[in-house]
């Protein structure tokens, strides 16, 4: 394929506003792309507007399956006046692809597509299957990932690369992540008279005030060599509907990153002991929601995949981790167990933020550099 081509493609893809949602068209575009170059796909719907992409090309009668895998979802621009180029024209400068989802993930997602079809153009010798799970919902919960795993599609897996972005580095180990809600319901009154109502508001601040000591302790005690110590952190309050009067409502939002060493059940259970513990008081009424629960992830950093991977740079690359969580956390728990890595184009330090971008050097060696897995691998 031409390299213009593999560009144009990028950019078409980045042009798709697939924010929280809107993925079915990304996955059509993919579907329709592989079918020019006679690769079969598979969508696998999950809601109005949202869908999975799965895909495999075979040679020879190995049964070891590698996966692709790649979100089509990105983060909301935020405020577009604050860009310096547009985020869904795909503007390039200077061999920089600027656009939500350049780093996070399209560039990875599209590097596995393009390379699966030249792996199949030119007839590349390999022995095994390469699989492709696109996914949808990855920013808010890895939602297609757990669709995915849930209805058998990793079971075959014996290895994946998440190309998420890692800047030539390997991410073998990631924490957990535990998103919770917690309500308060009190009683309104009128604030010159608050002794004849329950100020939710109060109760809340008395369950951030447990909860912050709580978790401060277990990250003292604990820590993992690689991952470091539990983080928490109440991210969304609200509360109250007018100054005057005592709130009968208020609400939080938190978010831990867990380790091995105090997984993601004992967090659980210190967190509605708290509540428990303070609705013992007549005037309480909290009620703790677990919203999303993705437990952390360790791969064997000298497995069979990250080998073959290696061996196609002159000096080894970095093994890392990381506190942000990535679709492995729902892939492993498939009925099967796999190697995995998170390998892919692009600076993790650009996700999310104006101006993202790709280099599109970058982009293109991985194209380059995932074939040439997939032969070290299924060798």
């Amino acid at each position: 394929m031409e390299k213009s081509k593999k560009i144009a493609i990028l950019q078409d893809v980045i042009k798709i506003k697939s924010v929280n949602g809107n993925e079915k068209k990304v996955a059509e575009y993919l579907s329709n792309l592989l079918k020019e170059h006679n690769i079969h796909s598979t969508i696998v719907d999950y809601s109005d507007d949202r869908a999975n992409l799965i895909a495999k090309i075979s040679q020879g009668d190995s049964k070891k399956t590698l996966g692709l895998s790649g979100h089509m979802d990105v983060v909301d621009p935020g405020d577009e006046s604050q860009w310096t180029y547009p985020p869904f024209e795909a503007t390039i400068v200077n061999d920089k692809l600027y656009g939500r989802g350049a780093t996070d993930m399209k560039s990875g997602l599209v590097a596995m597509v393009i390379a699966m079809i030249e792996l199949k153009e030119k007839q590349t010798a390999f022995n095994g299957n390469v699989k492709l799970l696109a996914t949808v919902g990855e920013e808010v919960g890895e939602l297609g990932s757990e669709q995915l795993t849930t209805l058998g599609h990793a079971d075959d897996l014996t290895g994946l690369i998440i190309g998420e972005p890692t800047n030539y580095n390997l991410m073998y180990t990631h924490m957990g992540s535990i998103n919770y809600s917690v309500t308060s319901h009190g009683k309104e009154a009128h604030s010159s008279m608050p002794e004849l109502g329950y100020n939710a508001i109060n109760h809340l601040n008395n369950f951030i005030s447990e909860v912050n000591k709580k978790m401060e302790k277990i990250s003292e005690e604990y820590e993992n060599d690689t991952l470091g110590r539990t983080i928490h952190n109440v991210t969304v309050i609200s509360g109250g509907n007018q100054v005057n009067s005592i709130p009968n409502f208020a609400k939080i939002q938190g978010n831990i990153r867990s380790i091995p060493e105090f997984d993601n059940e004992q967090i659980i259970n210190v967190l509605q002991e708290i509540v428990d513990t303070l609705n013992k008081g007549t005037e309480y009424k909290l009620d703790l929601s677990i919203d999303y629960n993705k437990i952390p992830v360790k791969a064997d950093s000298h497995s069979e995949l990250i080998t073959a991977i290696q061996s196609q740079f002159d000096q080894p690359l970095p093994l890392i981790s990381a506190a942000g969580t990535t679709d492995a956390a729902e892939f492993t728990k498939s009925k099967t167990k796999f190697d995995f890595v998170v390998f892919g184009p692009g600076v993790s330090s650009t996700a999310h933020q104006v101006d993202e971008y790709v280099e599109i050097d970058n982009y293109l060696d991985m194209i380059d550099k995932y074939q040439a897995i997939v032969k070290a691998y299924l060798n």
